[in-house]
């Protein structure tokens, strides 16, 4: 049985500690937050204690720790968690600095831990599936990737503040995802963006739309279509081009039906929340990190994924900043 800490417990930290509570080996022992009443509430639903980070992670029988905090704090509780002899799994990004990743990194190595990254869509039993093709070769050489992430809408103003920016935000996904389905790493970006959805965006320093166009050392292409704003739903879309034909993993409903009639074909809407359009994945990704910590499994995505997505983000704001096309060699050495 693992037992884990958990540093964290708004609303993506309620999804973990549900997933970590509903799998057979694992419990949640501890919560910890800045907000000490949420942190008592999400411990309460779980059997687990509010409890501080000294005491979480000086506990013996903690074997794991889950990062679900601020983007701020997670290097540091990295580190921390790694030298008390703890398994990490950490959601994205690592840190906003590609120089803090590197020496945070340098401690997982030092100590041995086993990290995992959450990059969750690569658990989308959905995108799982259109990965397997590609690795099994059923449309050729892979040519070109289209990935399509459109959010309902966009998150509070005080958060795009804060957040790191659309691309080291939001398309970090999207360019990890590239990484995954093309098996072969980008090495030039080109990016366009522009403010298109709300002014307050763009006074706060940020852009809301955006194009990316990666090309790998084969020649292979990738495009990334971004915006905060979509009115007809969660957007999130895959399509693949090879050398024999494609493979797509379309949009998902909660029901799958059409409806036929006189004024024409109608589906249900699309999802409204990354919440319940990655439900499954968000399990699958907790059950694959505790598959790690038995052994049974390697931890992916790694820290190394984590800088990787994080240095593309990097070239794709240089990329805007200078209007031309970067290579990744530029931000990561």
């Amino acid at each position: 049985m693992i037992s884990f800490c958990q540093f964290g417990a708004g609303r993506i930290g309620a999804i973990h500690a549900g997933n970590i509570a509903r799998h057979p080996g694992a419990r949640l022992r501890h919560v910890v937050d800045v907000d000490s009443a949420a942190a008592t509430r999400l411990a309460a639903q779980y059997g687990a204690e509010p409890s501080t980070r000294a005491a979480a992670l000086a506990d013996p029988a903690v074997d794991a720790v889950l990062i679900a905090s601020s983007t701020d704090t997670h290097a540091e509780l990295i580190e921390a968690a790694a030298r008390a002899g703890k398994a990490v799994f950490c959601e994205k990004p690592i840190d906003l600095d590609t120089k803090r990743v590197e020496s945070c990194l340098a401690v997982v190595q030092q100590t041995g831990t086993v990290l995992m990254v959450g990059f969750n869509r690569r658990f989308d039993p959905n995108f799982a599936k259109l990965h397997a093709q590609l690795r099994a070769g059923r449309i050729g050489k892979i040519e070109m990737l289209a990935i399509t992430s459109r959010d309902p809408g966009p998150p509070p103003l005080a958060y795009i503040k804060v957040s790191g920016g659309m691309f080291r935000d939001m398309m970090i996904h999207d360019l990890d995802m590239a990484r995954w389905l093309l098996g072969e790493e980008p090495v030039e970006v080109f990016a366009a963006a522009s403010c298109l959805v709300d002014p307050a965006i763009g006074a706060a320093g940020d852009v809301d739309s955006a194009v990316v166009t990666l090309k790998t050392a084969s020649g292979m292409l990738c495009q990334i279509a971004n915006s905060r704003r979509a009115s007809y739903g969660y957007d999130q879309r895959i399509e693949a081009h090879g050398s024999k034909g494609s493979v797509a993993a379309e949009n998902q409903r909660a029901v799958s039906i059409e409806i036929a009639s006189a004024k024409g074909y109608t589906r249900p809407p699309l999802f409204d929340f990354f919440m319940t359009r990655y439900t499954q994945a968000y399990a699958n990704e907790i059950a694959a990190f505790i598959d790690a910590i038995d052994g049974k499994a390697k931890a992916s995505p790694t820290g190394q994924d984590g800088l990787t997505a994080l240095a593309l983000a990097d070239a794709a704001v240089k990329s805007v900043k200078e209007g031309r096309a970067v290579k990744v060699s530029e931000v990561l050495a």
